[in-house]
Order: structure tokens, then sequence, then C-alpha cells
């Protein structure tokens, strides 16, 4: 047993993902989230409170011991209602489905939904926050701006400043890394629930970061405490912290489909299958008409930094072309460090395209309960990269215009860094 006055420590020594990684083969002190901290310090800054809990399954200490229960048997603290974002508190509904409210199966507690079939669905109402002294957020982020978690974050901040409870965060490791930004800002007028706050794709920040950021530039009045993880650098990767990994979401099994989820998750803004469906969701993408050799081909020779390509066939058994055999190609990431998602992802889906421009299809219909603006300019924030690949222009020519994006939001977020 570790003496409880010492930071564990542990050894990695193999590599991850055929990059040694940051600390391979030293010693490192072992990470806690700030659940673990919270566990640590007994509770103490929530005993006397009224407590909400904004949480969904990733929500669980070192020990898999959830958040929930915790709260529900901690001396000093009464956990009072639970609030669950997509895919519901425990985690069993899947992805642009509305989630119910109700009471908790396992402890009781009331739940109440923070992802329904309306906008309004989406902001915790003001009579469920009455009676509370503090709402508490803990949900693990995959670090890209449209992951909708970070919106429900800043909802609920929004509604904590209108209400007064205070706002806490137990922070939790940016799984993707916190030392790269990628992609481009988002402008006004192209804002939703996949893109709430003008953030890069992948902002490189944890969820405790991004609050001081929202709560400094969307100025809210809030008493915002983060409770921070420990042992945590900003150039480890999930597997680096040797923390659980619990799926945020269904369709983001491992800390890889993470990695390459800022990008991959593009192909939702087309009819190209992003690999739901099937064992590696956004590691394979394709669609019916696709020649896979072609494609990882046409791929392979845009050189893009640390990943390869391979072509694969494969048959979705839900979701776009269910029961189809799909031609398209795996994503391999041999380099962790020098892999950029977004640019791989707007390679992607531009080479799939001009393959077959008469049967590729941007997706116009309602996405994340925005009408009216294409689902790939919400995504990438603007028209811009979708009339660019209608042009034929290639990542590297938008990468210019991103690159002076990238600059500017990592002025801003400076201010906020809490990791070294």
């Amino acid at each position: 047993m570790p003496h409880p006055g010492r930071p564990e420590r542990v050894v990695v020594s193999s590599p991850i993902m055929g990059d040694a990684g940051p600390i391979a083969g030293r010693r490192t002190e072992r990470v806690r989230t700030g659940l673990d901290v919270l566990v640590g310090k007994r509770f103490a800054p929530l005993r006397g409170l009224a407590v909400g809990l904004v949480c969904n399954p990733t929500a669980v200490d070192r020990g898999l011991r959830h958040a929930a229960d915790l709260l529900h048997e901690a001396r000093g603290v009464r956990l009072a209602a639970l609030f669950g974002p997509e895919h519901g508190v425990r985690g069993e509904i899947q992805y642009m489905a509305a989630a119910r409210g109700g009471r908790d199966r396992k402890i009781g507690v009331p739940v109440h939904s923070l992802y329904g079939s309306a906008a309004g669905s989406l902001r915790p109402a003001g009579a469920a926050l009455r009676g509370l002294d503090a709402l508490v957020f803990d949900i693990q982020d995959a670090g890209a701006r449209y992951y909708t978690y970070q919106a429900t974050m800043l909802f609920c901040m929004e509604a904590a400043a209108h209400a007064k409870p205070g706002f806490f965060v137990l922070d939790r490791p940016n799984p993707i890394g916190g030392g790269h930004v990628e992609g481009p800002a988002l402008r006004p007028g192209f804002s939703s629930f996949c893109g709430v706050h003008d953030v890069a794709v992948r902002h490189g920040l944890t969820v405790g970061e991004l609050a001081a950021l929202y709560r400094r530039e969307r100025k809210l009045d809030l008493a915002l405490t983060v409770i921070p993880c420990r042992g945590w650098r900003r150039g480890m990767f999930q597997r680096d912290t040797l923390l659980p990994w619990v799926f945020p979401s269904p369709n983001m099994p491992t800390p890889e489909t993470a990695l390459v989820y800022p990008g991959m998750c593009l192909l939702e803004g087309t009819n190209l299958s992003e690999g739901r469906g099937t064992t590696r969701p956004f590691e394979l993408f394709g669609a019916p008409w696709l020649d896979a050799a072609s494609l990882a081909e046409a791929l392979s020779a845009e050189r893009l930094p640390g990943v390869r390509f391979r072509p694969v066939h494969f048959v979705p058994t839900w979701d776009k072309h269910a029961g189809k055999r799909c031609g398209g190609v795996e994503v391999f990431v041999v380099d962790r460090e020098a892999f950029r998602p977004f640019r791989t992802g707007v390679a992607c889906v531009a080479a799939a395209r001009a393959q077959d421009p008469a049967r590729f299809r941007w997706r116009t219909e309602t996405y994340e309960f925005v009408e009216g603006i294409p689902a790939f300019d919400l995504l990438c924030g603007s028209p811009r990269e979708r009339e660019a690949i209608e042009r034929g222009r290639g990542w590297r020519d938008l990468a210019r215009d991103w690159a002076r994006e990238e600059r500017a939001f990592l002025r801003r977020r400076a201010l906020h860094l809490r990791y070294d």
C-alpha cells in the first residue's frame, strides 16, 4: 500500500502508439483528477452545502467509484440533484438522442436532463437550481471544440451566475495533451451546441482552464472554484496518466479515438461514414462508392505529419450506410506529437470529395438544433473550409489562415493555464 502522506510514484517504461511520449522510461508522480483530490480532502470544500452534480459515466475516481455515489455517501454533503448532459448521467443514451429526467435508479436523487429535443432543454431550468448552494461539474472532455460537454458547462455556468450557487469544476486531464493548439476560429453567426465559444478546434485546455476562460471572456459574475488535477503536465496524453479511461460518449471508446476526433468529426458534416456502427469510430471512414486503394494513395501523397493510411472495407451496423459495404481508409497515428488531427480531417474530406464529387454531399439537415447552416460550417466555424474544398484548395493553403488564428488563441488561452 502507498504511504498516505506521500505521492505514489510509478514507472512508465513502454512506448505508446509508436511514440515514447514525454514521460516514457522515467519516474512520474501518479496523476490524480479533481475528484481524486476532493476525495482526499474528504469533500471539505462542499461540506454543509446542498449540491447539484453535472456528470456522466466518466465522473469516477481512480477506483472507478462514481462521483454521484461518493457525494451521496459523503458526510456533511447533501447531494440534492443530478444533471445529465448528452448521453445521460449513466451514459445510457445514444448520440443526438434526447435524454430524460426522473430519478437516479441507484441513489434515488432527482435527475434533470440537459439534452432534450429542443434548444431550450440544453440549459438547467431555474427551478432545478433552486435551493442549491453549489453546482459541481465533473465530466471528461475529449479536447475538441465540438465536444458538447463544453457547451453544457458554459450553459451551467451562465445559469449559476444568474441563480448564484457557487460553481465547482473537478478538473481532469485533457486526453490529447495540453501542448498543441490547432484549427480555425469560430466566427460570429456560426455558434452552436458543437461550437459555443470561440476557442481553437483542438484547444489544449482542461475543463477547469476552459471554465476560467469562459468566465473572463463571457464576463460572468460567478464564484468559480476549480479543484485541480495533481501530477498532470501539459505534455501528457491520456495513456501517460495511467488513469482509467471511461469512454465519455458511446462512440469515443479509446483515447486514440479522442486523438483523431478533432479532425475526423468533420465527417459528420458530410454523407461519408465516420465509422459509427464499427468498432473503430472516427479511425475508419468511407462510403459505398469510394475506391479504398485510390483514397489511401491520395491521402498518403499529402504527406500529412504523424499519420498513415490503410485501405479498408467495412460494413456499418447502424447510422450512415448501415448494412452496406463501404470503401475507405483506416487512420493510423504513428507519431502523436507530430500528428495534426484537424489538418488530417480536412484532407480526408477533400480527398473523398475529389474522388467522386457527384455522389459526395454536405449535410444540410438540422444539426445540433441549428437550421439553415451546413453542419460542416458549424464544425469549422465558418463556410471558409467548405468553400475552399469546393474550389479544390488543399489543406496547406488553408493552414496559412489557421496558423494566424491559432497564434491569436494561444495568446488568449495563456491567461488561464494552470499546469506547467
